[in-house]
């Protein structure tokens, strides 16, 4: 078996564990449009989802050759993982201080730089709308506190 089928299975493991959970949160008695259980039930469905996707994908990473193609040092290989990872606990520190919008900016704008995304105005725009139209989708339509930092939203 593949490694990503293996991966596969575990994130569905996970998934299903996840979604039990999401079902034994209680539900409200006042009627709500969008009750707190909504998004875990969404997110555990979709990772579900996505972990039947990556059972079924083709493996299209082929093993390197000796024809030209550089054999990758163990860094090099787990270089995007430790940095992703090292990003996301520094989003997660500097969240409560600088804000969603400009947190999620600084994350989304490095992260694509880092993968090599060299279109800088696009990725500053996209990087920009998306947490900020989150940002007031959360706060205004569904009434869940983010903090807003040191922007004056």
């Amino acid at each position: 078996m593949s490694a990503n089928r293996i991966l596969a299975v575990i994130i569905g493991l996970l998934s299903a564990a996840y979604l039990w959970a999401a079902f034994q949160i209680p539900v409200f008695p006042i009627p709500r449009p969008v009750d707190s259980d909504a998004f875990p039930k969404l997110l555990g469905v979709l990772m579900l989802g996505l972990s039947v996707w990556l059972f079924f994908e083709k493996d299209g990473a082929a093993a390197p050759t000796e024809e030209g193609e550089a054999v990758r040092t163990p860094w090099e290989r787990w270089q995007p993982v430790v940095v992703t990872s090292v990003a996301i606990a520094v989003y997660a520190f500097a969240l409560g201080w600088m804000g969603f919008v400009l947190a999620s900016f600084l994350l989304t704008a490095g992260l694509t730089w880092f993968y090599g995304y060299r279109r800088h105005g696009i990725n500053a725009i996209v990087s920009l709308a998306v947490p900020l139209g989150l940002y007031l989708v959360m706060t205004r339509f569904m009434n869940i506190h983010l903090p807003a930092g040191w922007l004056p939203i």
